[in-house]
């Protein structure tokens, strides 16, 4: 039986009570007023009763992540320009028609080979006329011994005079000095000769001959460049670093350019090549410029870096990142669970009961899409990420935890521009 009946039933019983009441006394409005205040009652009881029933509003739901520690990389990245470990200029030393070229454009090269044949007739001869004129200088010497070893005894006996035997000295004495002289001459002569045949001093990749073959060529009135030879099997890489970023290496007790034993890691460099994708091999700075440009505010780091392939090609720019830090053990959370405002910054921390609790805490550097706490939050807490929005200080929430798919993406994100140092090259 419903409400609607239960009030036409009621109303019929009043309606005939009352009739039966005005009919049988008039005296009878007192019990009309007792049974309508009874009704009354009866309705209103029923009223509260039967209505329906209001629900109580629903808790916001939250996602949350629990803190967690870990070692975090803190990178620097700079533009850098990579240049050759070795660039040697190839150079005619003496003067004559180029010959002829002994090498293929391009081509790599190995240290003491021959690149060039600059005519060599005219030093030959010279060297040969050396040559002779030592053997001339021999020759007199080897009378000027003979005649002095005679003179010699001779004048002890007193049968040669003092000036004989003076005489005979000198000129011995002569004769050795010119062939010491000759012997000087030869060497220097050979030598210039040698210079006929112009080697590499390197080990290196040769460019494209700068002298054509048949032209005059020399240090004085002829082309003296014929060639560069590049060695890059290892390069350099070369950048500029702020001020600022210095002053903070050196807060984190890093000094660039100087292997730390004490340390887990050291500052390796990676590049990014010109598709895109990063450099495999790690460099490793080996020198920082101790004193900064008054001009720009920076000074000057270079790493050096395998290039076994030859894929770094010297004089291209690239995008270099070097490691500053390692965070050991640092509390990373999610950038977007962290909330600005005048006051400082400040994340929603869910307790055990399931209220947020709004708490100040004191940031540090960004890694990626995560930013380091350095205090202000414990490992193992919980902190909202979604629906921080629609809360307040100590609101009661309804805490659910972010997807697994969501979190495998953000930490594959993470990994792919935060790898854990290890002080050895991957």
């Amino acid at each position: 039986m419903n409400l609607h009946h239960i009030g036409e039933s009621i109303g019929s019983k009043v309606n005939t009570g009352f009739k039966s009441a005005k009919r049988h006394s008039p005296h009878s409005k007192k019990a009309w007023l007792v049974i309508a205040l009874i009704v009354l009652i009866v309705a209103a009881g029923l009223y509260f009763i039967m209505r329906p029933k209001h629900q109580a509003s629903p808790l916001p739901i939250v996602e949350v992540e629990t803190v967690k520690t870990g070692n975090v990389n803190i990178y620097g990245e700079y533009v850098g320009r990579i240049r050759a470990q070795q660039f040697v200029e190839i150079h005619a030393r003496v003067e004559g028609y180029l010959e002829s070229m002994l090498f293929k454009e391009g081509s790599y090269i190995e240290k003491g080979q021959t690149l060039f044949i600059i005519d060599p007739r005219l030093y030959r001869a010279n060297a040969n006329k050396a040559r002779a004129q030592l053997n001339k200088a021999r020759a007199q010497a080897q009378k000027a011994k003979r005649d002095y070893e005679r003179i010699k005894p001779l004048y002890a006996q007193n049968a040669a005079s003092q000036l004989d035997l003076d005489n005979a000295t000198a000129a011995y004495e002569s004769a050795n000095a010119e062939v010491t002289v000759s012997e000087a001459d030869l060497t220097q002569a050979e030598l210039t000769l040698g210079y006929t045949r112009v080697s590499s001093p390197i080990s290196g990749y040769i460019s494209e001959r700068v002298a054509d073959i048949g032209t005059w060529v020399g240090p004085s009135g002829g082309k003296s460049l014929l060639a560069t030879v590049v060695k890059s099997d290892t390069v350099r890489v070369d950048f500029s670093m702020t001020a600022l970023d210095y002053l903070r290496s050196k807060d984190r007790n890093v000094n660039l350019g100087v292997s730390d034993s004490t340390r887990k890691w050291n500052s390796f460099v990676t590049i990014t090549l010109a598709d895109g994708s990063e450099y495999p091999h790690k460099g490793l700075v080996d020198f920082a410029d101790p004193q900064v440009d008054p001009k720009t505010g920076t000074f000057s780091v270079r790493a050096e870096m395998p290039n076994p392939d030859h894929s770094l090609l010297p004089g291209e720019f690239t995008k270099v990142r070097v490691l500053l830090d390692v965070r050991e053990e640092a509390i990373e959370i999610p950038s977007k669970a962290l909330i600005i405002e005048k006051g400082g910054a400040y994340v929603y921390v869910v307790r055990p009961d399931s209220v947020a609790e709004k708490r100040f805490i004191e940031t540090g550097p960004e890694v990626g899409n995560n930013t380091i706490v350095e205090r202000g939050l414990a490992k193992g807490e919980k902190i909202v990420v979604e629906g921080y929005h629609k809360l307040t200080h100590n609101t009661k929430v309804n805490p659910v935890a972010v997807p697994p798919d969501e979190k495998d993406k953000n930490e594959t994100t993470d990994k792919k521009s935060e790898t854990i140092a290890t002080g050895k090259e991957e």
